[in-house]
């Protein structure tokens, strides 16, 4: 049943929970040193920091999720185990529009599938605009009784944990709704990526993550997902509706005129 309720209703439903404020850093040779972890049951909030060996032996990506997750879980850790991590990474070329796949990131996670370690890798802008937020990792541990979302506000350097009872569970739905609630026009949609997974991951081992973007042509959220493992139901088990990035104003504006549409040009406004 799609949700009635508008953005604003929504956001006037919302209750911060916790709050953490952090100075982005950007990313240099592509690090910026600093991993985001986030612990929803109290909420904490902590950054670890990159080190060089990490990045000699472990690179990035599927490395830095591996080398995380490693050291939130036991060997009696399950995948409903509240200390059962959720790793999301891009690698040191995340966001380099030169080199293809760059855009993708990668999750990380104990499966319910398997009862082992699997990881996913998955298209949309979350991992890019992390990056871009300042982090080169996300990390997330713990659970909730209550819905939550997490929103990584890498403009204003702030890093919320919400209750938000009204938001929609779908992630065709959430997408289009937090897009609404965190940006500021049309435009402003490009800069903002989520994660969320759907009722379907409440009910099944093998419940996707959907990682979104923001599509200039059709003027939509559209949709990526990390399919292999059910790290969805994970997600979903943990009370997590989704994750909310927005990066700061540093990809262009493209547009169609007319004329343009008639040819099959764009134009960067």
């Amino acid at each position: 049943m799609a949700n009635t309720h508008n953005p604003g209703e929504i956001l006037e439903k919302q209750k911060v929970l916790g709050s953490f404020e952090y100075n982005p850093r950007p990313s240099i040779k592509g690090y910026t040193g600093e991993i985001l972890r986030i612990d929803i049951s109290k909420p904490s909030f902590s950054i670890v920091p990159v080190t060089e060996k990490m990045k000699d032996v472990f690179t990035g990506g599927k490395g830095f999720d591996l080398w995380m997750l490693w050291q939130e879980v036991t060997s009696e850790t399950k995948w409903d185990s509240p200390e059962n991590a959720i790793c999301i990474a891009a690698g040191p070329l995340g966001g380099t529009t030169s080199f293809s796949g760059s855009g993708k990131s990668i999750v990380t996670t104990i499966s319910p599938t398997t009862g082992s370690v699997v990881d996913s890798n998955v298209g949309g802008h979350f991992g890019p605009l992390l990056k871009f937020s300042g982090f080169d990792c996300l990390v997330l541990t713990g659970k909730s009784e209550v819905d939550l979302i997490i929103f990584i506000d890498g403009i204003n350097g702030r890093i919320q944990v919400i209750e938000s009872p009204l938001l929609s569970v779908n992630s065709h739905l959430a997408a289009e709704e937090l897009a609404e609630m965190y940006s500021d026009n049309d435009d402003d949609k490009r800069h903002i990526s989520t994660v969320s997974a759907g009722t379907g991951a409440e009910h099944a081992w093998i419940g996707c993550l959907n990682f979104s973007w923001w599509d200039w042509r059709r003027r939509a959220m559209r949709l990526k997902q990390a399919g292999r493992g059910g790290t969805g139901t994970v997600f979903r088990n943990k009370g997590l509706k989704a994750l909310v990035v927005k990066a700061p104003q540093t990809r262009p504006v493209w547009t169609i005129s007319q004329q343009d549409s008639s040819r099959g040009e764009v134009s960067n406004g």
